[in-house]
């Protein structure tokens, strides 16, 4: 398979004069991500990678759980699923290894990014997929350890974001610190636990994760797909996979609306006001008008009466403490920032297959491209807060 060669780095545009961090990228698991802490014995029990086809997969008791391929798409000849990197040796080494992720950055004029899961899923809910809740809980930690020794390569650039076994209260919490304590910035949590039979996001079962981070300082972090995906991507109607997947790409990001909803109107927001929440690779476009629809409905259906305590509309909440993420849209992301240009940030969503890393068959561009066409007639101060500042702030950078 064919990699596109990376352009080398212009001078005097804007990724020269802005401190980039990317929000929202991806690590493409090494084969030896959970072997590598657990003995010989139970290598067929945990993740690992088996040649199956001539593809690498991954694999776990005997069935398939997917493949690094369809996570490490950028710069790509082909589409998915008829065309994917087939082996680690068709995988840019940046997707995997972290001195070269390092290199990748410098060329890419990249300060730093933030560093989600695959195999995992998006909110940590396919390791359940292992079955032995123990040994999920085991893995769990393996992968919060070697992320840990992933991002020593650079703690100020690449930063680690906790997976956190949420399915066990007192487990997530002790994960938590733990993970808190060696140095993670950030946790990562299912936008929609009731998918795996625990409470939703707004019930109080939850707060003491919120109590934790919020004392801690450290942002809870809602990426897309983080629930089930169930049959979403069952092409029920016939209309070819990739237009299918194209079309659940599009609409997930709705799973993290209604995300925001659950956060703001079950009280998450007043009860822990210095909770940072960010809703992650769902887009900026459809905030304005969530957030103008979520205090209409505030107003007129009657929450003040339930709720006397809530002493503000959900979109001063919002401004207060919630953050969106946006990578490829242009006037929808302008007006996203034109209304809140403190609580946008920028991602790349590198190296999956809807990132802004092009190759031959993708209309995206190389992210300083992008957002210097973007950000042409963007006042100065508001193009850092989007590019760096309101991202250092909330992640501590």
């Amino acid at each position: 398979m064919t990699l596109i060669a990376e352009n080398p780095t212009t001078t005097g545009d804007l990724f020269d004069r802005h401190r980039v961090i990317d929000v929202d990228t991806h690590l493409t698991e090494p084969p030896d991500t959970w072997t590598r802490s657990f003995p010989a014995s139970l290598h067929d029990k945990v993740p690992h990678i088996e040649r199956v086809d001539g593809r690498d997969t991954w694999m776990v008791n005997g069935e398939r759980i997917g493949s690094p391929g369809f996570y490490s798409m950028a710069g790509h000849d082909g589409i998915m699923p008829a065309s994917i990197p087939d082996t680690y040796d068709d995988i840019a080494p940046a997707m995997y290894d972290a001195n070269a992720r390092l290199e990748f950055l410098d060329r890419e004029g990249i300060d730093a990014q933030i560093l989600y899961p695959n195999v995992g899923g998006f909110g940590n809910g396919y390791f359940l997929r292992l079955g032995d809740r123990e040994l999920v809980a085991q893995c769990v930690r393996a992968y919060n350890d070697f992320l840990t020794d992933w991002c020593s390569a650079d703690r100020d650039r690449l930063i680690p974001i906790t997976a956190l076994p949420f399915w066990d209260l007192d487990l997530a919490l002790e994960e938590l610190q733990r993970c808190i304590d060696m140095g993670h910035r950030a946790v990562n949590f299912c936008n929609q636990p009731q998918d795996y039979g625990m409470p939703a996001l707004a019930h109080p079962h939850w707060d003491p994760i919120w109590a934790t981070a919020q004392e801690a300082g450290i942002p809870v972090n809602f990426h897309v797909g983080g629930g089930s995906m169930g049959t979403q991507f069952e092409d029920t109607a016939g209309m070819g996979w990739m237009t299918n997947f194209a079309k659940v790409s599009s609409l997930i990001f709705m799973d993290n609306m209604r995300c925001m909803a659950d956060l703001i109107f079950g009280g998450v927001c007043h009860r822990f006001p210095d909770l940072k929440l960010v809703s992650v690779e769902s887009g900026a476009g459809w905030i304005p008008a969530a957030m103008e629809t979520f205090d209409w409905q505030w107003l007129n259906g009657g929450p003040r009466l339930e709720h006397p305590e809530y002493d503000l509309l959900p979109s001063e909440y919002f401004r207060r403490q919630v953050y969106g993420c946006f990578w490829f849209e242009t006037q929808a992301a302008l007006d996203a920032i034109a209304k809140y240009p403190d609580n946008i940030m920028f991602e790349t969503d590198y190296p999956h297959p809807t990132c802004q890393h092009p190759g031959p068959q993708t209309p995206a561009q190389r992210p300083r491209d992008y957002a210097q066409a973007l950000f042409a007639d963007v006042p100065d101060d508001v193009t850092a807060k989007v590019l760096s500042g309101n991202a250092a702030r909330v992640y501590g950078l």
